[in-house]
């Protein structure tokens, strides 16, 4: 009989396929569905907020409207980089834990196309083993050779950490 994480792993995967954004971090390819995003915005002056984690970059005004900033380089434990002209913000929509929508700015190194993918292009997340958590990790797409890692974005953050950033702001 299959665990419920494997069976949930593969609802995910099921739900991953059609077209997702493709970007870019630490010379990876990471993929989000493409109805997550709102918007694509160039690096803009981000404000401060004090006492959050390290990944929270803080917060950015708009169109009038306050949305915190995650750096998904450091959320992901990468080592902090200097931005570049590639730099950009992914405006998402990310489910909180109350069943609420909000949006949150990805700071990625770039962003690299829309691709349109199949359930036979989309691999499961292999088994890290022991304590290692990929639930954030929908599954593996194999895209022209390269290996793009399809992200749950609502998952990436907990959702405690998700109120608390969005709290602050």
């Amino acid at each position: 009989m299959p665990s419920e994480t494997s069976s949930t792993a593969k609802g995910d995967q099921q739900k991953s396929a059609g077209k997702h954004l493709t970007f870019n971090l630490k010379n990876e390819s990471y993929g989000i569905d493409v109805l997550k995003v709102r918007e694509i915005i160039r690096q803009t002056s981000i404000t401060t907020v004090p006492q959050m984690p390290n990944y929270v970059r803080g917060v950015i005004n708009l169109r009038g409207k306050i949305i915190p900033v995650i750096d998904l380089r450091l959320r992901f434990g990468f080592t902090d980089v200097k931005d570049t002209e590639k730099t950009c913000i992914i405006v998402v929509q990310v489910k909180m834990h109350d069943g609420k929508n909000t949006q949150m700015g990805l700071v990625v190194d770039g962003v690299e196309e829309v691709v349109n993918l199949t359930h036979g292009d989309i691999e499961e997340t292999p088994d890290f083993g022991g304590k290692i958590s990929t639930d954030y990790i929908i599954g593996m797409a194999k895209v022209k050779g390269t290996v793009k890692t399809l992200l749950n974005i609502d998952r990436v953050l907990c959702a405690d950490e998700l109120a608390q950033i969005r709290a602050a702001a």
